[in-house]
């Protein structure tokens, strides 16, 4: 199991983990071992989170999830797997505990007598020097 939250626990079961080989510069390293990791993460269908946090989560990251619900990251910044695994399970579980977190709410608010005064006579001053910018007709 796979702490999240103190209410939220994940199964390492509902996580697939795969070793692919990775692109990019490392020698002869990167045609023999597959180090990079494919981690994938059925949002839909766990059984492990509530309702809100599915919802958000299914709006956070972007373009790493499919239209299926299934959550799509990679790890290759390491050159071992284990390393590159500990990534992509710490990066999946800051962006569930990202998806935890309750959004504050949206208090819609007025702007002030004052402020709005502030902002005419701004634009009354502004007004008269652009006024007092024009050239004066002598006819």
């Amino acid at each position: 199991m796979i702490r999240i939250t103190p209410d939220i626990s994940i199964d390492e079961k509902e996580i697939h983990l795969e070793f692919i080989l990775a692109s990019g510069p490392g020698g002869q390293n990167v045609n023999k071992v597959a180090t990079a990791v494919h981690l994938r993460f059925d949002v839909l269908n766990s059984p492990s989170l509530p309702d809100d946090v599915r919802k958000r989560l299914i709006r956070l990251p972007g373009r790493r999830i499919t239209e299926k619900g299934i959550l799509i990251m990679n790890a290759r910044r390491f050159r071992t797997q284990d390393q590159n695994r500990r990534d992509a399970i710490k990066r999946f579980v800051d962006l569930i505990r990202k998806a935890a977190r309750k959004p504050k709410p949206h208090i819609k608010t007025r702007p002030t007598l004052a402020s709005k005064r502030c902002r005419l006579d701004t634009k009354r001053h502004r007004g008269e020097t652009k006024r007092l910018r024009k050239s004066i007709s002598w006819t």
